[in-house]
């Protein structure tokens, strides 16, 4: 396979543009991209067996169900940071080694315990996303692995991003087999 195949499947929708400053519309976007990722990912996988959940994305990937164990994850992180940017000031985050947490026994279990997870999360987090102001769309939180301060209005872009680019690799999957 050539390195711009396995780049594409890597990163179906290219890489997020940190640093990048969002209109208060593709903000909206964003906030609604949250708000109907857990639908959108449970209408996909939701009634998969276990021979679908154990295929990897891509070769050398995750699973399908390591994927959905770890959007769950980063998505709670994600939250939590949010609400520290919010009632504190500049908070320094707690990051996490992601492929780690992907090696961990929970990620053995059905999937559906992290679609309730997203669920209920994203309707707590988008609760609260929809009620931001400027200024709080403005507050940061300081991230110590990579070094850089985050506003929450780059927040709420990067986990749109995160989802739809998870989504999208569980997708594709299921389009090259012939799953859909």
């Amino acid at each position: 396979m050539q390195p711009e195949d396995i780049y594409k499947l890597r990163y179906p929708i290219g890489d997020f543009a940190y640093g990048s400053v969002f209109t208060p519309e593709q903000t909206q976007e964003h906030i609604l991209a949250i708000e109907t990722l857990p639908k959108k990912l449970t209408d996909l996988v939701g009634k998969w067996a276990d021979d679908r959940l154990d295929t990897p994305y891509r070769p050398e990937g995750w699973t399908v169900r390591q994927v959905v164990h770890h959007i769950a994850d980063s998505h709670i992180n994600a939250y939590v940071r949010v609400k520290k940017a919010l009632t504190e000031e500049n908070p320094t985050i707690s990051p996490y080694e992601e492929g780690d947490w992907a090696n961990q026994a929970d990620y053995t279990l059905t999937i559906a315990p992290s679609l309730v997870i997203l669920s209920n999360l994203h309707l707590r987090w988008v609760t609260i996303l929809k009620t931001l102001t400027t200024d709080q769309l403005q507050r940061t939180y300081y991230h110590p692995g990579s070094q850089r301060i985050f506003p929450v209005s780059e927040v709420i872009g990067l986990y749109a991003w995160h989802g739809e680019h998870h989504y999208q690799h569980i997708y594709q999957l299921a389009l090259r087999n012939g799953w859909l």
